[in-house]
């Protein structure tokens, strides 16, 4: 059943945070609305206006609507007629698709990125690893996700390809990882965060064939209890 979020913004706290101006204000927008679908604080299935989001964002309600284009194009909402814009569910087959998907294009060019990368290049990713696994340890899941994105596009950017980046992002944006809280609770999150230190570890080591292996357990969290679900 199709829920709808008023728009005095109520239910919807903590979406995002307020943004700042130092980028593309659409971009900022757009990045903070998926980080909040992907922590499921924008709930599959509810309507949200954009005037309540405009105002949980501390923006106007013009590049609310800009980034929902964008999101309604990678799939991740949809325009409901003079209501607002329902966050589209996924379904376990749709998130077999993504995450197999994803490995496809991941694994393999994490291979490449080992073989690749400079250690000026693992350098500049280290402090990002180090945030996960402060965020993970004190909880912080919207901060999580943040460095976890911009941590992974990063190290992929490393291959030299735009596209790869690109459809990274649209994919990691359809896993919804609704188990964190309770991943946090059992002290699991902090396990997974490690890997991103491990996976810099065997990269800056040469070491192809272990980091694509890291990178393909890795993946399976998305399949597996980041989302709820059995891993294979």
């Amino acid at each position: 059943m199709t829920k709808r979020a008023g728009v005095d913004g109520a239910g919807l706290e903590p979406v995002v945070a307020s943004l700042t101006a130092h980028s593309s204000l659409r971009a900022q927008v757009t990045e903070a609305l998926r980080e909040a679908m992907v922590a499921g604080t924008m709930v599959p299935g509810t309507v949200y206006s954009a005037p309540a989001l405009a105002q949980m964002l501390g923006v106007s309600a013009t590049p609310v609507r800009e980034a929902m284009i964008d999101l309604c194009r990678d799939g991740h909402v949809e325009a409901m007629r003079n209501r607002g814009y329902r966050v589209v569910p996924i379904s376990d087959e749709e998130l077999d698709d993504v995450v197999e998907l994803r490995a496809l294009i991941e694994v393999p060019t994490i291979e490449r990125v080992a073989r690749v990368a400079r250690p000026e290049d693992i350098a500049a990713l280290r402090p990002l690893a180090a945030e996960l696994d402060r965020t993970a340890a004190e909880g912080l899941l919207r901060e999580f996700i943040t460095a976890d994105n911009a941590f992974h596009l990063g190290l992929l950017a490393l291959a030299g390809n735009r596209a790869i980046v690109q459809e990274a992002r649209r994919l990691r944006g359809l896993t919804r990882l609704s188990a964190l809280q309770q991943l946090h609770r059992e002290g699991r999150l902090t396990q997974s965060a490690a890997e991103h230190g491990q996976l810099l570890d065997l990269i800056e080591a040469g070491d192809a064939h272990g980091a694509a292996a890291l990178m393909a357990t890795h993946l399976a969290h998305a399949r597996g209890v980041w989302a709820g679900k059995p891993e294979d």
